[in-house]
């Protein structure tokens, strides 16, 4: 059974906006979520997280344009991207960490940024 399934994505021109949702399976608090980001070429590494819906945690670069959010009645995850640069293109991927160490990654989801 597919544990996590991505939604949103695509293309769009630098300084614009996207939305990527996901929906996580047995969506518990006391997990980790967040979302990671793979360029190519590049290892993949992450965006965003968030500890048993407590504080979020944002890589740097994306701090002031990304905004994290969950909808635990839908069991949803949202990332919401603005003032998109070219260098944010990549794979996004949802991740759930659960209590007892196991983790859950999605397919991965395209971004492409253009100038």
């Amino acid at each position: 059974q597919e544990q996590i399934l991505e939604y949103g994505g695509g293309s769009v021109q630098a300084g614009g906006s996207l939305t990527l949702r996901c929906v996580v399976n047995d969506f518990s608090r006391f997990s980790v979520m967040g979302w990671w980001k793979q360029a190519p070429g590049d290892r993949r590494e992450e965006v965003v997280s968030q500890a048993n819906l407590g504080a979020l945690k944002y890589a740097d670069s994306v701090k002031g344009r990304f905004f994290f959010s969950t909808d635990p009645p839908n069991s949803m995850l949202r990332l919401r991207m603005t003032d998109l640069k070219t260098e944010d293109t990549g794979v996004y991927y949802c991740r759930r960490t659960r209590q007892n160490g196991w983790d859950d990654w999605g397919r991965g989801i395209q971004v492409t940024v253009s100038s």
